[in-house]
């Protein structure tokens, strides 16, 4: 009797080691921005990934958009407190909101987890439009500033930045440019599509499908070189001197055990090498960039200097 007791505690013990980390549990994923965005996919593609990876027993999300991720930022940190279950979708946009906004909750208030990956913005014009090139927008823009309503995500966003490196590079005073933010890619997106702005902004991933179908010309992107499965000119092939790239990533809740946070970040990087995920990656032509642990730290830190710096430089602060 006592053998068989031996043998059935070893058997569920390999078992239960054997488990993921949350193989019973609900992640829940915080989104914020509005369905359609870079956030969105990011999120709903790790979550997916999380699953096929065998680290999440199930996943429910929530989109929260509104400043830049900053308001879901908000919701999360106050209704999540140590829950270890619980992941928000961060980026370069929210430190760029943190940063202009300075709102009362910021990243510092949550756990931070892993980066993920980075992707370079693409401008678009609608189909019709008599812009044939970025030039063509510059030209137009140091003629007339507010001539050219630039549309993209939250101010202090990449896409905000973006448009403000293009002003300043141009000689074009960053305080006269017409520069609309929407709440998300999505939103963005149909602005462009009605005609509401002269030229959007965004990643990739939420421009693809109507560059593809014709409704929208790519006519730019903030990459140093071209870039894969994307056929379109970069700025400084136009002679514009502009580069940068949006990264993003998850936090965790707040008041998480290192052991939780631990588990979390390794859950996250399992996820990071599942087949879902890798298409996820080739789908939207974005680059793998996985980061985590005291590294992960320290990179945030040095990008909220950074885009401090930028913004102070355009006249952003």
């Amino acid at each position: 009797m006592r053998r068989f007791v031996l043998k059935a505690l070893a058997a569920t013990l390999v078992f239960t080691l054997a488990q993921p980390a949350f193989a019973a549990e609900n992640v829940k994923i915080m989104i914020g921005a509005n369905p359609g965005g870079g956030y969105d996919q990011v999120g709903r593609g790790i979550g997916k990934a999380m699953q096929e990876a065998g680290v999440a027993g199930s996943v429910t999300y929530e989109n929260k958009g509104g400043a830049g991720g900053t308001i879901g930022l908000a919701q999360f940190a106050n209704s999540s407190k140590g829950d270890p279950n619980a992941l928000i979708v961060v980026g370069a946009i929210m430190v760029g909101a943190i940063v202009q906004n300075n709102p009362p909750i910021k990243l510092s208030d949550a756990t931070p987890i892993a980066r993920l990956m980075a992707e370079y913005n693409v401008f678009v014009v609608p189909a019709n439009s008599p812009i044939k090139s970025m030039k063509d927008a510059v030209e137009q823009m140091k003629k007339d500033p507010a001539s050219v309503k630039w549309g993209g995500g939250s101010k202090g966003s990449i896409d905000h930045l973006s448009v403000a490196m293009i002003a300043r590079d141009a000689g074009v005073d960053v305080a006269k440019v017409n520069y609309v933010p929407f709440k998300g890619g999505g939103e963005a997106t149909a602005a462009v599509l009605g005609g509401h702005v002269t030229v959007g902004t965004s990643g990739w991933a939420e421009l693809q499908e109507f560059v593809t179908s014709g409704k929208l010309r790519a006519i730019g992107v903030t990459a140093p070189a071209r870039v894969k499965d994307i056929n379109v000119a970069t700025l400084k092939e136009q002679g514009i001197n502009v580069e940068i790239a949006n990264w993003r990533g998850v936090y965790g809740a707040p008041g998480i055990t290192p052991d939780q946070r631990k588990a979390l970040a390794d859950s996250v990087l399992k996820a990071t090498k599942s087949k879902t995920w890798t298409e996820t990656l080739a789908k939207n032509s974005w680059t793998t960039l996985p980061l985590a642990g005291p590294e992960f730290d320290q990179y945030v830190d040095q990008e909220h200097a950074r885009l401090r710096a930028l913004m102070s430089k355009l006249g952003m602060l």
